[in-house]
């Protein structure tokens, strides 16, 4: 299957430097990746105007027979620039390690690590690959912070910190080593630098139109008596008793139940029922009302109710028990005051994304999607699950699909038809799903 073809950029000793980088494709029965080079180089330039002369004149590289090569040439400057989510600062990873292993520092490490095995790989650079092998804490980093928490998790995240202390610089070298930048067409190269010139040019004067409007807003604001005169009035008018009246609204306006115990009843829609179950956030990590990787799920929000009345205090049976806040759960639950009440933005509809996806990104529903991805995600952490992770990561044909629809951006190719693999490999998550729920 034909896969983007999309222009990274790359923090290295040499300086940043700007490429392209062909995820995962399947062709002729095979799965095949691969970076903008030739034999054992790999091309790599100085800014996007180089690579896009070099793009539109040189026809002797290693992705001249990608699926999608043919739509690359024609492409402007601006759509050749790397977007914030390919830029991968890998000469600032000592840095990163020497942080705390929260989410952000976890998430950027991944994706650099995971570019970093690409690059490996395809340029088939064995002692780096020993490297990200040589600790546990390198192939964990995309599930989270969980592989990374309490005792053990620290003695993970030390290892990893020591390997890079002693041998990022081997892995800097390495990719160092094998990128070159190749002579470009300069006649081509004047035309993209005036191109990228007008560009640079443009933004700054929109940046400047947007500067000078809010100026002009403020002066008017500052000049008019009128305006001041009617401001000075509503003031005087106001006086005390409004800021007063406010905060008492604000204070005396209930929370609610459930956004009081931090705790959500969801309502999840899959091809052969409408369920309802319950999920909260511990120390950002997600836990279900369920146990040993299984969501215990309901019929109706009157049937989840008397479960938790009956069997919400066995410890043993319900992961939602360790939270502090559970017994106040269980103590409506019992008295008959608990009213399940699901808020819009937890309810998932799975049915239907299978066949849009097949159908292209175009057809498929962002919110829909985003929420499904939430739900999918969250019930693979909470059962120390990485599929999911896995299979929707960028380098993932399925992953690409569902970056493209989350994270629209006009300067990345558009996923390439058919997209039968990445259906069939979301269908294999929902099915997974499917199976993790006990049904009651």
């Amino acid at each position: 299957m034909a896969q983007d073809i999309v222009p990274i950029e790359l923090g290295l000793p040499q300086g940043d430097v700007v490429t392209l980088w062909a995820p995962r494709w399947r062709e002729d029965g095979e799965e095949w990746e691969a970076f903008l080079g030739h034999e054992e180089d790999l091309y790599a330039f100085a800014d996007t105007a180089r690579l896009a002369a070099f793009v539109r004149t040189d026809i002797e590289h290693d992705l001249a027979d990608h699926p999608a090569w043919h739509v690359v040439p024609a492409l402007s400057v601006a759509e050749l620039a790397p977007d914030e989510d390919h830029q991968y600062d890998l000469v600032g990873v000592p840095e990163l390690v020497a942080e705390e292993p929260d989410t952000w520092v976890l998430s950027e490490l991944a994706d650099i690590v995971a570019m970093v095995r690409s690059l490996a790989d395809v340029c088939e650079l064995e002692q780096v690959l020993e490297i990200l092998d040589s600790a546990t804490g390198f192939g964990l980093l995309s599930q989270g912070t969980l592989p990374f928490s309490g005792r053990d998790g620290a003695i993970v995240w030390t290892e990893l910190a020591e390997v890079v202390a002693e041998k990022w610089d081997v892995v800097l070298d390495a990719i160092d080593a094998v990128v070159t930048e190749p002579d470009v067409d300069p006649v081509a190269l004047a035309a993209a630098q005036t191109e990228l010139a007008e560009l640079e040019a443009q933004l700054a004067d929109e940046s400047v139109e947007a500067d000078e409007a809010d100026e002009i807003d403020e002066s008017d604001a500052e000049s008019d008596p009128e305006a001041e005169s009617d401001d000075a009035e509503s003031e005087s008018e106001a006086v005390e008793p409004l800021p007063s009246v406010a905060a008492e609204e604000v204070e005396d306006e209930p929370v609610g139940f459930w956004a009081e115990v931090g705790i959500d009843p969801i309502k999840i829609i899959t091809a052969d029922a409408e369920v309802y179950t319950m999920r909260c956030y511990l120390d950002d990590e997600p836990l279900f009302l369920g146990s040993d990787g299984k969501i215990d799920v309901f019929r109706s929000p009157k049937a989840l109710a008397r479960y938790i009345a009956d069997a919400g205090a066995d410890e043993e049976g319900n992961d939602l028990a360790q939270v502090i806040t559970w017994q106040e759960v269980l103590t409506a639950a019992i008295d008959g005051t608990l009213t399940i009440e699901v808020d819009p933005g937890n309810t998932y509809v799975l049915p239907g994304i299978a066949d849009d996806i097949s159908d292209g990104p175009d057809t498929v529903d962002p919110s829909q999607l985003e929420l499904a991805v939430e739900l999918l995600t969250d019930a693979a952490d909470w059962a120390g699950d990485d599929s999911v992770n896995s299979a929707l990561a960028q380098s993932e044909s399925l992953g690409w699909l569902v970056s493209f629809v989350l994270r629209p951006d006009p300067s990345r190719l558009a996923p390439s038809a058919p997209f039968d693999k990445e259906e069939t490999a979301w269908k294999a998550l929902v099915d997974k799903f499917d199976e993790r729920l006990r049904k009651h």
